[in-house]
């Protein structure tokens, strides 16, 4: 029993420790890790140099810079280690560099992978995906600050040294300076985007198309470089078209694909560049890396930003129907509330006031206008329940055939009107809209009718033509003066105000002898414009 009293705190203890070297362990996983990277990186950027000692991209640079951006400055000593192996290998063979020059070579180099990383962070903040302009142009503005310090540094150590001379300062620093550039402007926004969400893009550019593109890509851009002609920009077509389809996800693999074609080839001694000078095949192939690089992403971020907007565009209008909807509710609870509540109580005083009168054998003015006052209240009682129903549901939710139909089956209920409805039952092609405002003349003319025009009967129909949506409401009613508006009487301006909020015309003809007939002809196009 003693034994394993005693026991307990040592596995307690040894649990202890386990816990707590585990995050170390893996710390130092992936600093070797990254240092294994950066010296991987490196090895490939001198493999694709012109000579000994000018490479004309330097990958590690970004890879650096990405790592400790994406996953902060405590992975530092990856960058270190892998670069000290790297200048390691410079202080041996004929062509050593002096220990004196390597030394500031790495300072210059950890300044700038931790300047390039903290100016990343704080002009496009942290988890950034180059999905927008002001990004774009923030992260070329911090890379090219942070390889101007290491070319600065670099061709400081170099000069004092005595590995280049007063006359070569700005060349060297110049090929370094965009070596840096070249090489940060295609690693670093492929691994933000590929690392920040690699599931996304992956799905993004894995098809068929995406394979063929890609391999466009890889295709012009060894033949833009391969032969004698200047035909370099037989390649921008084909990278504009992997922009258009798979935005940033496809443009930062096009660009590496371009990079390390570009320079394999010219250094194999084939394509316009191989045939200048050694500074300026450099120069050319820098600044040709550059450009594409520059141009590929804000146009990727350009086309986001345009995607991006739009996608707002549909949620601000499908917040704003929300929005609508809920204050439509209020409208009709407001309404029954006090409106219609206020109206019911207005036909019982005045029911209660004819039976008053007909009590004491009253039949004169005051019963007649008491008769008129109800009548006109039950009217305006009927409207407002139109309204009500209106206001609490999409009228037009099943078409706008259906939506009148509903609306004169209780109207016939209410009133002595029967109504007609004749239309096709298919949804018909027009916007929500212009079905909305159909309705909402509609309504207004039937209640004209009930109001009006002593109508009996009356026909709604619907017909579809070639280029245009024809509606019809006829009566049989009275008729009246289409020229002549009654003060306080608002129902045809009302109609003609909704008709022109889709490019509808309208028609009103009346005659005693024939009634009522409102046309209303909706052209297609102007009514599905009006969505």
């Amino acid at each position: 029993m003693s034994t394993q009293i005693q026991a307990l705190p040592d596995r307690a203890a040894m649990r202890r420790l386990s816990v707590t070297l585990r995050p170390r362990a893996r710390y130092i996983t992936g600093i070797l890790a990254l240092a294994l990277a950066y010296y991987g990186a490196a090895k490939a950027g001198q493999a694709l140099s012109y000579t000994g000692s000018v490479s004309a991209i330097w990958p590690p640079a970004g890879l650096g810079i990405a790592v400790l951006y994406l996953w902060g400055l405590r992975w530092w000593p990856g960058v270190f280690l892998g670069d000290l192996v790297v200048n390691l290998e410079l202080l041996q063979g004929h062509d050593a560099l002096p220990l004196s020059s390597l030394v500031g070579q790495q300072f210059g180099n950890m300044v700038e992978i931790l300047v390039g990383a903290l100016l990343l962070h704080r002009l496009i903040g942290a988890r950034a995906e180059l999905d927008r302009m002001e990004q774009v142009t923030g992260m070329f503005g911090a890379l090219a600050v942070a390889t101007a310090i290491s070319a600065t540094v670099g061709t400081l150590s170099m000069l004092a040294g005595g590995v280049i001379g007063t006359d070569e300062v700005a060349t060297f620093w110049r090929t370094w300076w965009l070596g840096d550039l070249a090489g940060a402007l295609t690693v670093v926004p492929f691994v933000i985007v590929w690392a920040s969400r690699p599931a996304a893009s992956w799905h993004r550019v894995k098809t068929y198309e995406g394979a063929f593109l890609l391999a466009a890509v890889l295709m012009l851009a060894g033949v833009a470089v391969s032969t004698n002609a200047t035909v370099t920009y037989l390649v921008f077509p084909v990278l504009i078209w992997v922009v258009w389809r798979f935005r940033a996800p496809g443009a930062t693999v096009a660009l590496l694909l371009v990079a390390g074609t570009t320079i394999g080839l010219t250094a194999h001694n084939l394509g316009p560049f191989s045939r200048q000078q050694i500074d300026s095949k450099t120069l050319g192939t820098q600044l040709y890396i550059c450009v594409i690089a520059l141009t590929t992403l804000l146009l990727a971020a350009l086309l986001s930003e345009r995607e991006q907007s739009a996608a707002a565009l549909v949620e601000a209008k499908r917040r704003e129907g929300r929005q609508a909807l809920a204050e439509r509710h209020r409208i009709a609870r407001d309404l029954h509330d006090s409106v219609s509540q206020a109206l019911f109580s207005t036909i019982l005083q005045t029911r209660t006031a004819e039976k008053a009168l007909r009590s004491h054998g009253e039949s004169g003015p005051i019963a007649r206008a008491l008769t008129a006052i109800g009548e006109q209240t039950r009217g305006a009682q009927t409207e407002m329940r139109g309204l009500i129903f209106e206001l609490r549901q999409d009228p037009v939710e099943n078409g706008l055939v259906a939506a009148v139909g509903k609306y004169a089956d209780q109207l016939s209920c209410e009133t002595d009107l029967t109504v007609d409805v004749a239309g096709p039952v298919e949804s018909l092609p027009i916007s929500h809209r212009a079905e909305t405002e159909l309705f909402g003349i509609v309504r207004e003319a039937l209640v004209n009718t009930v109001r009006h025009a002593g109508a009996t009967t009356a026909g709604v129909r619907v017909g579809v033509g070639q280029d245009a949506v024809r509606l019809e409401i006829r009566d049989d009613g009275c008729g009246f003066d289409t020229e002549r508006r009654e003060p306080g009487h608002y129902g045809l301006e009302s109609m003609q105000a909704r008709a022109d909020e889709i490019g509808a015309a309208l028609t009103i003809s009346s005659s005693a002898e024939h009634g009522t007939v409102v046309q209303i002809e909706t052209p297609l196009a102007a009514a599905q414009n009006g969505a």
